[in-house]
C-alpha cells in the first residue's frame, strides 16, 4: 500500500492544492512532511485500549469514510471536521501547530500553509483508513495490523516523495 499513490489516484492532493491555491507539488511536499507525524498520532492513539478499532471508531464520530469524500468534494473542505480529527490524535492544537512548525523547518513551506493543509490531510487520510476499515468488516482492526497499515503508508509515501 502506497498512501502518496492512494492520495494521488483519489485526487486528494489534487483537490487540497486547488483549494489552498498551491501547485500539486508544493502539496506533495506538504502532505510529505507532515503525514508521518499524522501517522505517529493515529499510531499513539490507536495502541491505547480500543486498538485500531477503537481510532476507527472515533473517528467515525467525526465522519469516519465520509472524510476523505469531503476533502475530494467541489465545496470548501470542512476544516472544522479535520481539526476533530487533529484533536483525536494530537490531543490539543499546540500539538498540531508545532507538527506544522516542524514540518515548516524541514520542507521549506511556509508553516501558515502547512497549518492550512494539515486538518485536510488528516481528514483524507482518516477517511481512507475509516474506508479500509469499514471494508474488511474491521479485520485490519481485529488482526492487529494497526503497525504493518500504519507503517506501509509512511513507507510508500515517503519512498515516492
Amino acid at each position: 500500500m502506497n498512501i502518496g499513490a492512494i492520495l494521488q489516484q483519489s485526487g486528494a492532493l489534487d483537490s487540497i492544492a486547488k483549494e489552498l491555491g498551491i501547485d500539486s507539488q508544493t502539496a506533495r511536499t506538504g502532505a510529505s512532511v507532515l503525514l508521518p507525524a499524522i501517522v505517529a498520532g493515529m499510531g499513539r492513539s490507536s495502541s491505547g485500549s480500543g486498538g485500531l478499532g477503537g481510532l476507527i471508531g472515533a473517528l467515525g464520530g467525526a465522519g469516519g469514510g465520509d472524510l476523505l469524500d469531503l476533502v475530494l468534494g467541489n465545496q470548501a473542505t470542512p476544516v472544522d471536521r479535520g481539526n476533530d480529527v487533529l484533536g483525536q490524535i494530537f490531543g490539543n492544537k499546540d500539538v498540531s501547530r508545532s507538527v506544522a512548525d516542524e514540518a515548516a523547518g524541514a520542507s521549506g513551506v511556509s508553516a501558515d500553509l502547512l497549518k492550512k493543509m494539515l486538518p485536510m490531510l488528516a481528514m483524507a487520510v482518516a477517511g481512507y483508513l475509516a474506508q479500509q476499515g469499514r471494508g474488511n468488516g474491521g479485520a485490519a482492526a481485529q488482526g492487529g495490523g494497526l503497525g504493518g497499515l500504519l507503517g506501509a503508508i509512511v513507507g510508500g509515501f515517503a519512498a515516492n516523495r
